[in-house]
């Protein structure tokens, strides 16, 4: 039985509980799929549960017609994927250069997703009034089938490895260092949002498609930029009070 470490002391706390042995043999199978027949899958237990339910109701030629579920029912099942894919929809306005109050908009919820996913959380909170939010299986169906080849390609160049990287420990750590350039994207300033950005994206969809080496690759290039925004800043602000003692030394 897999138990949870205890979270840093600067993160919110956490009761430590051990995880349902029936919910991580899911997670182990779900993570052996691709997005694409995940969300197929998906739909498929969700359609059954919804049948179940309205066996009474269901008409023989078209059983799952009406079939819908939970917004939140989909985000639990996908576990830490829920986090890359909110991850990639939040970071995608912030990759223009030259944008600003967008980005230090969206930088706030991408600070919360991190410290969620490093305080342990193995899905996303959302509000309750956005959990039970509810749509028809069918409609996402259709949308799933029209992004399907897109996705196919995609994953023909990502696949699973290195799965330590995106599994329960990896994606803690992930969350805590995916902190540090979000923090740079919520600086109004020259340079702090692009480039970050982009790693933060590529990281995003790694862990989607739970392939590590994305991940890492994504990470080297968005803390790679953040801490050379550092040494800069440092250099030119060492530079600057220099130059400002010189010519004050130079008045008196």
């Amino acid at each position: 039985m897999l138990i949870r470490a205890t979270a840093p002391s600067f993160l919110p706390q956490t009761p430590i509980s051990s995880i349902d042995p029936i919910e991580e043999a899911q997670h182990e199978q779900d993570a052996r799929q691709g997005v694409v027949d995940l969300f197929r899958t998906i739909i498929g237990d969700l359609e059954r549960r919804w049948a179940e339910r309205h066996a009474e109701e269901s008409h023989e030629g078209e059983p799952f017609q009406h079939a819908d579920a939970e917004l939140g029912e989909i985000v639990d099942r996908l576990d830490e994927r829920a986090f890359g894919l909110l991850w990639l929809l939040l970071c995608l306005p912030c990759i223009p250069p030259f944008v600003y109050v967008l980005p230090q908009i969206v930088s706030l919820p991408m600070l919360a997703l991190g410290v969620q996913m490093a305080n342990g959380r193995q899905s996303p909170w959302l509000p309750r009034k956005f959990r039970e939010r509810r749509f028809q299986l069918k409609e996402f169906t259709k949308v799933l089938n029209i992004c399907e080849k897109y996705v196919r390609w995609f994953e023909a160049i990502a696949r699973p490895r290195l799965p330590a990287v995106t599994g329960r420990l990896g994606a803690r750590i992930l969350g805590g260092l995916l902190v540090i350039p979000s923090l740079s994207i919520l600086l109004p300033l020259i340079g702090t949002n692009t480039v970050p950005s982009i790693g933060i994206a590529i990281a995003s969809l790694g862990l989607v498609q739970r392939d590590g080496l994305l991940v890492i690759l994504g990470m080297i290039i968005a803390l790679g930029w953040v801490f050379l925004l550092i040494v800069v800043g440092v250099f030119f602000g060492l530079e600057l009070a220099t130059f400002v003692k010189d010519w004050l030394g130079s008045l008196f």
